[in-house]
């Protein structure tokens, strides 16, 4: 587990990270989100061990990591928005320059790298030069060269930036692929749909401040205070209505289109209750469901509008 406490940075009289403090579970795809300006990437340098930190600290495994920067870069793997790669080299050229920065040991680093290779689909590409490879394929060997050490923690920091549809869905599936394999994901993108269907929880930062941290469907409970519950029953509309309006745990009931909407303010087992007592009433449910969380919503309703 990644924690971060009470972390600032400062530049002269300019705060750029005020006081931060975030949790990045074990195993988990961390999104990381927050206008510009905001303070992301001055943070992801300070995760990454590449910033020094004006105060507070990184514990990563119970070890204060700002007191051993060293020993946190061989724990994380850091993609910058920005990447420099050498054209003139061979994907493998490539790759084994990093391995023998990293000090990886000469015996074991074909292996690695063809695995490596193999998971960001670039295997059939291991002889081609890097100045030969298109932008995604610069994009998923850079990825492949932050894990070249098997790093316990990825950063990276707008990985789908300037990609077309395909090569970000292509992206997507890595990084579902690494988490499978258990590395902890932090990420930032500009792109919060595709953000909200692959992260388990959310960070959003807003002037160098944690705005909200959790799920979207926490956030999105902490800011709106309450719960929206969708019911299409097959018929009988209004005996469904009267069954809601008997149940101390539903208010606002609004009659919809297609669906029946009623504000839920009560537990998990209270919910369930609920559905129960439609169901053993005979009434047909075609569906029952907690609205989803959107999380340009809450982005927008968090940040006051500000641009992502």
């Amino acid at each position: 587990m990644l924690e971060m406490k009470e972390l600032v940075k400062r530049y002269g009289n300019f705060t750029a990270v005020d006081h931060l403090t975030l949790t990045v579970p074990d195993g988990s795809i961390y999104g990381f989100v927050g206008p510009n300006g905001a303070g992301k990437t001055t943070t992801m340098r300070m995760m990454a061990g590449l910033l020094q930190a004006t105060e507070g600290s990184i514990w990563m495994d119970d070890v204060d990591m700002t007191k051993n920067p060293r020993l946190l870069r061989t724990k994380i793997g850091y993609m910058p928005d920005f990447f420099g790669v050498y054209d003139n080299l061979k994907v493998t050229e490539y790759m084994d320059f990093y391995a023998g920065t990293y000090e990886v040991p000469y015996k074991d680093r074909k292996d690695i790298i063809d695995g490596l290779l193999d998971i960001v689909d670039l295997s059939h590409k291991k002889e081609a030069y890097v100045d030969s490879l298109s932008r995604g394929m610069k994009q998923r060997l850079c990825l492949a060269r932050s894990l070249i050490h098997d790093p316990k923690l990825l950063i990276l920091d707008e990985p789908a930036s300037g990609l077309d549809p395909r090569a970000r869905v292509e992206m997507k599936e890595i990084l579902k692929q690494l988490q499978s394999m258990g590395k902890t994901v932090v990420i930032s993108s500009h792109i919060l749909p595709e953000l909200a269907e692959m992260c388990t929880e959310v960070g959003i930062i807003n002037q160098g401040k944690l705005a909200a941290q959790g799920t979207v469907q926490e956030i999105m409970r902490q800011l709106t205070q309450k719960r929206i519950i969708y019911v299409r029953p097959l018929a009988d509309v209004s005996k469904t209505v009267e069954i809601l309006q008997e149940m101390p745990a539903v208010k606002e009931i609004t009659e919809n289109t297609a669906d029946l909407e009623f504000v839920f303010d009560g537990s998990e087992e209270m919910l369930a209750e609920i559905l129960k007592r439609l169901v053993e009433s005979g009434i047909g449910i075609v569906s029952f469901r907690e609205k989803e969380g959107n999380l340009e919503e809450i982005f927008m309703q968090v940040t006051g509008g500000a641009g992502v």
